[in-house]
């Protein structure tokens, strides 16, 4: 059973080997982070290394590094292939800090959601009150929005009182895309195009030139044109030519970066070929996430 203190010095170890991409680190440097004598460290790293949980790098660029048995010990996991969830404050990203593992404490209760968080890197920056937003994470797309209502730095634990709490389903745009899309060719007059929209209820089509996607035309555009008294112009002169066309196999989170970095509203899904296949909107993307029907039901 580890003392109080190793548990902090291990910890402490942990968190600077990671921020320094797998340098050895030193004891100097352990014992100003947690401000105590360098002596203390030599003495209790002797210890560590008895019980396998640190291992010396002899040398002048020696020091110390965990080993696996320490990460186990402190109940972290650790992979080669792990990727790195990140915490953000203020929606900017906290540098050398991740999160390890996420439990929630108080689920059953509505009014009170709350998440401990185990976290790789130093917390003490991080103070009560900061409202922090975590994520995604690698396998299941999970964000969580909360604010910080306690921190054990001896565990590296923030406990988050949850605000938000969402997970991006693991479908493609495939599997939520509209498949009888409707569409106007090259040649359509602006009213026809008015016509096509107001019937169908819809505010954007994609363009087709013999059976290929070419462009995408919208009520923004259809209004400028009349803005500009352009209204005896072709949909294909005035349609927006950059049309972010994506394979219905890439997935919804994905789907949803690509929206939010180009500012639209839809993806066209096409073949390698441009042969149209279905449409995605950025409402279609929303209700894949907000929708509770597609969240799998946990029983114990």
């Amino acid at each position: 059973m580890l003392t109080s203190v190793q548990k902090e010095i291990l910890q402490t170890l942990i968190n600077l080997y990671q921020s320094s991409d797998g340098k050895s680190i030193k004891g100097e440097d352990i014992a100003e982070v947690m401000n105590r004598n360098p002596g203390t460290i030599r003495n209790q790293m002797q210890s560590l290394r008895s019980l396998s949980l640190v291992k010396g790098v002899p040398g002048p660029r020696g020091g110390y590094k965990p080993t696996i048995e320490a990460y186990h010990s402190l109940n972290i996991s650790i992979s080669d292939k792990e990727k790195k969830v990140p915490i953000y404050r203020n929606d900017e990203r906290l540098k050398d800090i991740s999160v390890a593992k996420i439990e929630f404490t108080s689920v059953p209760q509505p009014d009170e959601c709350e998440a401990a968080i185990k976290v790789l890197g130093s917390i003490k920056d991080l103070n009560l009150g900061d409202t922090i937003r975590i994520g995604p994470t690698p396998v299941n797309n999970l964000g969580i929005m909360g604010e910080i209502v306690g921190r054990d730095d001896m565990d590296n634990i923030l406990l988050v009182e949850t605000k938000t709490i969402r997970s991006i389903p693991k479908q493609t745009v495939g599997d939520i895309a509209s498949r009888n899309v409707i569409s106007l060719k090259i040649d359509c007059s602006l009213k026809e195009a008015a016509k096509v929209f107001s019937e169908n209820n819809i505010n954007g089509a994609p363009v087709m030139k013999d059976g290929k996607v070419v462009g995408v035309f919208t009520v923004t555009d259809l209004v400028n044109a009349f803005a500009d008294q352009n209204d005896t112009v072709t949909v294909g002169e005035v349609m927006s030519k950059k049309v972010i066309i994506v394979n219905e196999n890439i997935k919804i989170a994905k789907a949803i970066e690509i929206l939010f970095k180009k500012n639209i509203s839809r993806l066209i899904i096409a073949d390698d070929d441009n042969n149209l296949l279905g449409i995605v909107t950025r409402t279609d993307l929303i209700d894949s996430i907000t929708n509770l029907n597609q969240f799998p039901i946990i029983t114990n």
